[in-house]
């Protein structure tokens, strides 16, 4: 694994995943930012003093700091879906690029999932971070008071989702679907692995804008290096 984590770092020396990671962390930011306008205007006249029976209507202003508060605390909830999400427009490409310089044998015979593939696989990623992250809200809230509780646990519900979810976006290029289930069973302790270091990466600031990326690498050197010992046993030690 340890190699997996530096095979994917000396990717981002590659110009195209620098681009790649570019247009996926303006995508982001941008998403975000609309989302902190969204907010901002729906808060412009509520009054939250009225719950405790008082008064004091936000303006502009008060909307505006109070939605940048709400997007930055709902970012740490929503950051690893919408990246993910993100991320499934651009990973054929990056995962091409990985295989292109690693893996030039594979690349051959990879085949692109194509678009709709592609976006109803990111759908069906976003969807499942969400989903287990609102599985898990009241487990969160019940760890608070251990401080460290809710981050091991956010790290590890999103570990195992982002590790499914890297896993098959990867592998969907290749074999065939038994092939491919196969995989992602004989995988499932790496690929966890793999997302659990995304997720932490996502609470590291301006790492965790780098950490879809490195995900998808990551999970593409796990797919080839282990699909290769697997036909060659030998030939791994020597790589």
């Amino acid at each position: 694994m340890i190699q997996t984590l530096f095979l994917s770092l000396s990717d981002f020396a590659d110009r195209r995943i620098v681009g790649i990671f570019l247009r996926s962390m303006l995508v982001t930011l941008l998403i975000f930012a609309a989302l902190a306008v969204l907010v901002g205007w729906a808060l412009v006249g509520v009054d939250p003093c009225s719950w405790f029976d008082g008064s004091c209507p936000l303006d502009a202003t008060g909307g505006g700091i109070g939605a940048v508060a709400l997007t930055l605390l709902a970012g740490w909830f929503l950051f690893p879906a919408i990246a993910v999400g993100v991320l499934c427009a651009y990973i054929d490409r990056v995962v091409a690029i990985v295989e292109a310089r690693h893996y030039p044998q594979a690349a051959a015979t990879a085949r692109s999932p194509g678009v709709a593939s592609v976006a109803l696989l990111g759908l069906r990623s976003a969807g499942r971070v969400l989903l287990y992250n609102l599985i898990a809200l009241p487990f969160y809230i019940l760890l608070l008071f251990t401080v460290i509780g809710p981050f091991a646990l956010f790290v590890a519900v999103n570990g195992a989702a982002l590790g499914r979810d890297l896993g098959e976006m990867v592998a969907s290029r290749h074999g065939d679907r038994a092939s491919r289930a196969a995989w992602l069973v004989s995988s499932r302790v790496g690929r966890f692995l793999i997302g659990a270091i995304t997720t932490f990466l996502f609470l590291i600031p301006f790492a965790n804008l780098l950490a879809p990326i490195l995900g998808g690498a990551m999970a593409t050197h796990l797919y080839h290096r282990r699909t290769h010992a697997h036909h060659n046993p030998a030939a791994i030690d020597r790589r």
